[in-house]
């Protein structure tokens, strides 16, 4: 079971009545995640994953690869290291390669610390043994480190220089095939923010360096975003504002009207659908129904895990409290007992720990948070536990001690408190946890669309 005074929680303790002097722009995710101990800087555009923060960054990490083995994928490893001849190879060096790490081994040789990893898993499958059309479609993923030398890294997760990123690679046999598995991953991905309930828009997307015929990005709705997206208010057109002509930006590109509403987003997915931007320059083929050699139709997909973690917590925390996407949540309950020396203490702890074994019955004990810190009043521990975000938070204090009605406290995140029973209690938690079963099932998806489009109608 997880005790809060084993916890490695190196919360910012600012002296009272302190002026803190900013050296950079703060967002409202990265000040929480860092006053809470939860995240703590690194160097300059870098960061360390404390404890709590992690069971989150793990919970999403597990989410993505549900979705993308339900879609067909298939999970591998590339190194981060990428020689840097495959990317001249597909041109990709001969633009700004500001970006990019680039270090050399002892004999000399060029590697890049891959951003991404189009050209290393195109010229794996150009090497391998030949690829029969009876093996296709092909999707392989990946989760890891991804780096780029940004030159304004800023607010902490969102815009990192070292992320943690899924990535998708699919291959194909024709640009329709190819078109046909865009549509399943997409679908994916869709059910993965749905899952997330947290607003989202899906918008029409420039391909930029990636290259290829097709593009899409996923965004949550922030002021800290940095992309601009155009919604047309007469048929539900959403895009990126890169994908838009300069003289014809107040303009819907598909009917026409101008009834365009403009907000900022925070890109925190995008995909492509590359053709052979990249395996025809590398030489990736199969074996087509004649036994003859063709090029392989890709398409790439990407994730920012760290960034939807951090940009979650943007768009649905307070000035003070973090509020957490329901399947991302470190913990789903928080029990807190009586104080040490309390007058209460003996026959509370009685019932507190009757609770954490029925507790443990419902949610499961990873699931579950005891903050034994018993040396601290019941007000500051609960205090954190609603700064931390725990979904429910139960509290064992006098009153459960009443004989005619003993009453629990409950703590909702973002609600009220509200005193009851012990079987009420229970039932709440029964509840939530049905909940979370749920949305990992399928969440219909008429409801959170309808959501998504007022959200991207109503916030300017």
């Amino acid at each position: 079971m997880n005790k809060a005074s084993r916890l490695f929680c190196p919360a910012l303790v600012i002296p009272k009545n302190a002026v803190v002097k900013q050296t950079e722009q703060l967002s409202l995710s990265q000040k929480l995640l860092t006053e809470l101990g939860l995240v703590k800087p690194g160097s300059n555009g870098t960061y360390q994953i404390m404890p709590i923060a992690q069971r989150a960054l793990d919970n999403c990490v597990s989410l993505v690869q549900r979705n993308m083995q339900e879609a067909g994928g298939q999970k591998i490893s590339l190194p981060v290291l990428t020689p840097t001849q495959l990317w001249k190879k597909t041109g990709r060096l001969d633009g700004d390669i500001s970006e990019f790490y680039m270090v050399r081994d002892r004999s000399g040789k060029q590697f890049l610390m891959s951003p991404t990893h189009e050209e290393a898993i195109t010229a794996m499958l150009a090497t391998t043994a030949p690829i029969s059309y009876r093996q296709l479609p092909l999707l392989l993923y990946q989760i890891g480190p991804k780096f780029r030398d940004e030159l304004k890294s800023r607010f902490g997760l969102m815009r990192a220089k070292e992320f943690l990123m899924k990535d998708m690679y699919t291959f194909d046999v024709t640009k329709e095939k190819a078109e046909l598995t865009y549509a399943t991953v997409s679908e994916a991905y869709e059910r993965f923010f749905r899952q997330l309930e947290v607003p989202f828009v899906k918008v029409e997307a420039a391909t930029g360096i990636m290259g290829g015929s097709q593009s899409h990005e996923y965004h949550y709705i922030s002021p800290v975003g940095e992309d601009t997206l155009l919604n047309c208010s007469s048929c539900g057109y959403a895009g990126n504002a890169e994908v838009f002509e300069p003289d014809a930006s107040s303009t819907c590109p598909t009917c026409r009207s101008t009834q365009l509403n403009r907000v900022r987003g925070v890109e925190v997915a995008h995909t492509f659908l590359l053709g052979d931007k990249y395996s025809k320059p590398l030489g990736a083929t199969f074996l087509n129904t004649s036994g003859k050699p063709e090029t392989l139709v890709m398409g790439c997909y990407g994730i920012g895990i760290t960034r939807i973690i951090a940009a979650a917590l943007e768009v649905l925390s307070t000035e003070h409290e973090l509020r957490w996407p329901t399947l991302l949540a470190p913990y789903d309950v928080c029990l807190i007992g009586p104080k040490q020396g309390s007058k209460e203490q003996v026959p509370a702890e009685r019932l507190e720990n009757d609770l954490l074994q029925q507790l443990t019955q419902i949610c499961g004990d990873q699931q579950l948070l005891h903050d034994d810190r018993k040396e601290l009043t019941i007000g500051k521990r609960l205090l954190d536990a609603k700064r931390l975000g725990h979904p429910l938070t139960i509290v064992v204090g006098a009153k459960a001690m009443q004989q005619d009605a003993p009453k629990l406290e409950l703590h909702a995140s973002g609600s009220e408190k509200i005193e009851l029973n012990i079987n009420e209690v229970l039932e709440r938690v029964a509840l939530h946890v049905r909940h979370k079963q749920q949305l990992l099932q399928q969440m219909p998806s008429s409801e959170t669309d309808v959501r998504i489009r007022q959200t991207v109608s109503h916030v300017h």
